[in-house]
């Protein structure tokens, strides 16, 4: 925690550093025309993939299959909009290398690796509720959809009928 904490008190004197050394190499104006540019340029980029892992993500969910980009990758593209709404060459360069898809999916399988490693260890522990399982399926039925799913118990909710479960992620420490 004292990283970020470090960080997030580092980063805007970085920021302003390298504002300056742009500014006196090429003027007032060109640096703040490069910033501008930076972040109009940024958010376009933004919403294009933004719009496009939803789309991804609305394809697949109509054909019943796991989306290819997951949650990761859509707050990777949020973080990465942000990063750029802030004046600076380092967060901007930061902003669109996250905008990248190929940086996103390199970011994504780290960050499931890590959390599977996790697991494995015993330091992070998914705890599940709500909802069941889906191993009364065979493997080889198809998942239903949504219109198709009845109720379970009572259920009102088609999402529960189709089997999703709720879960709280919780860190320990390792075991000894």
């Amino acid at each position: 925690m004292a990283k970020y904490l470090f960080l997030a008190l580092v980063l805007p004197f970085v920021e302003l550093y390298l504002l300056i050394l742009v500014g006196r190499q090429l003027g007032a104006a060109p640096t703040l025309g490069l910033v501008l540019a930076a972040g109009l340029i940024g958010s376009w980029m933004a919403k294009k993939e933004g719009l496009r892992v939803l789309r991804k993500w609305q394809a697949a969910h109509a054909e019943g299959r796991v989306p290819e980009e997951g949650l990761v990758s859509a707050v990777l593209i949020w973080v990465g909009g942000v990063l750029l709404m802030i004046p600076g060459f380092l967060t901007d360069a930061m902003g669109l290398f996250l905008l990248l898809p190929p940086a996103r999916r390199w970011l994504s399988g780290w960050f499931r690796r890590g959390v599977e490693r996790r697991m494995q260890e015993g330091t992070l522990r998914v705890t599940t509720f709500g909802g069941t399982l889906h191993t009364e399926r065979g493997a080889a039925q198809p998942r239903p959809t949504l219109e198709e799913a009845p109720g379970q118990g009572g259920s009102s909710s088609p999402r529960k009928a189709l089997g999703e479960v709720e879960a709280e992620f919780t860190e320990e420490g390792p075991k000894p």
